[in-house]
């Protein structure tokens, strides 16, 4: 299993957290090892989702708690899709959704 995860979205896909991309999340990103079950639920029960311009197969999905390392007020979990699965690229604290 090259995956950490994985979990069905709010759009009735499947998303993979692989292995590979976890490494990356936490090499750019340490502090989202405390977020795991925030990424997760950010994934099924979003606040808001947004789309990348440039590419229409990337959803942004926005969580917000109040209990994240101030100033930010929102996990957000960047997901690609491909083939009808999803795979997260990235996961990281924001302060308000884009």
């Amino acid at each position: 299993m090259d995956y950490l995860f994985e979990i069905i979205d709010k759009n009735k896909k499947l998303i993979r957290l692989t292995n590979k991309q976890h490494s990356h999340i936490m090499d750019q990103h340490p502090y989202m090892h405390k977020y795991m079950e925030e990424i997760k639920e950010a994934l099924q029960k979003p606040d808001k989702i947004t789309s990348y311009s440039i590419d229409e197969n990337v959803l942004y999905f926005y969580k917000g708690y109040k209990h994240l390392d101030k100033p930010n007020k929102y996990v957000l979990v960047i997901v690609k899709y491909l083939n009808g699965e999803g795979y997260i690229i990235s996961a990281y604290l924001e302060t308000r959704i884009r």
